[in-house]
């Protein structure tokens, strides 16, 4: 073997010597050995294992819409999303220079629009309808009025663009209540004016009352026999030097009460009235007192007149129906 090698390397061969590189040993793998489970006797009670019901994540109770149920559109039913035109005029800023007015006073409109070479600005009324317009320039400010009788806010829409490329925002300005109301406690709302002082006649009837407002000369009948309209208002028709007091020829059965004057006018001449109210409960009662009105947003306003008794009597709007709504002092 040694001359072999000597004579290889005599010759001037090369000899190729292979390294090797060490390697750590290989770590040992646990393999899962399945073993064979143990079978439950004849006797054997079998363990129930409670199931978790789905955990619902709540948050209390859902809101609710101040005015309603919200709709929502049926699954099958897409919603329309409007798609804002990126040639359509934009619009910066509008607003105003107060961040609440008095009615009857005035306030600045300030706005500034872009891609427009003219704009305009509309008047909203309570209903939202626009009754106003001016045309203005794209960039600017315009004084405005307001009415001592507008009520909640001064609303304002600024339009510029046309068609599909129309761009248009709402401004809302709030005003200050001017008048309080003559009773506690009052309703939400801004009363239409301050408080009417006058005397008045109130008589109570088996199914009703009835109601003479001398500031205003007008009769209101009252009916609570739960037949549509609730209410009547007539206007004052009677004279007492050519007008009866009441009918002679007419006894009420112990108890009761035929109204005179104003209220028995209006009375005997409505067979509805009549019909409808029946007769006294007790003789008239005559009494200063107040009557305000308040109108919503759709413009339906309702009345509010004092009682005899010191309640305040409701009437709402169109003669639907009527309530009390401030208990008698105890």
């Amino acid at each position: 073997m040694l001359l072999l090698v000597w004579i290889v390397s005599a010759c001037g061969a090369r000899v190729e010597v292979a390294q090797f590189i060490p390697t750590e040993r290989p770590t040992e793998t646990v393999t899962f050995t399945p073993s064979p489970s143990r079978t439950p006797g004849r006797n054997a009670t079998p363990t129930i294992t409670p199931t978790q019901p789905p955990m619902t994540s709540t948050g209390g109770p859902s809101p609710t819409s101040l005015f309603g149920s919200t709709r929502t559109p049926a699954p099958d039913q897409p919603t329309a999303t409007r798609v804002i035109n990126p040639n359509a005029p934009r619009i910066e800023f509008f607003t105003s220079d107060v961040v609440a007015a008095a009615p009857g006073s005035d306030l600045t409109l300030y706005w500034s629009t872009r891609g427009t070479s003219s704009a305009t600005i509309y008047r909203l009324d309570r209903g939202g309808i626009r009754n106003q317009l001016w045309n203005v320039a794209p960039d600017g400010s315009l004084t405005i009025s307001t009415r001592q009788s507008d009520r909640d806010t001064a609303e304002f829409v600024l339009s510029v663009g046309e068609g599909d490329l129309i761009t248009e925002q709402i401004l809302s300005v709030p005003l200050a209540c001017p008048d309080a109301w003559f009773f506690q406690p009052s309703p939400g709302l801004c009363p239409s004016a301050p408080p009417e002082p006058s005397p008045l006649i109130e008589e109570r009837f088996e199914r009703g009352r009835m109601l003479y407002v001398e500031g205003r000369d007008q009769v209101y009948a009252l009916f609570n026999d739960g037949v549509e309209p609730g209410w009547i208002v007539f206007e004052n028709r009677f004279d007492p030097a050519i007008h009866a007091e009441l009918e002679e020829t007419f006894s009420p059965p112990p108890g009761l009460y035929q109204p005179l004057r104003v209220l028995g006018f209006v009375w005997r001449g409505s067979d509805i009235v009549r019909n409808r109210l029946g007769l006294g409960l007790e003789p008239e009662f005559t009494y200063e007192g107040f009557m305000q009105s308040a109108a919503a947003v759709d413009g339906s306003e309702s009345l509010y007149v004092s009682s005899a008794d010191g309640t305040v009597l409701q009437l709402l709007p169109g003669g639907t129906a009527w309530q009390i709504i401030v208990a008698p002092e105890t």
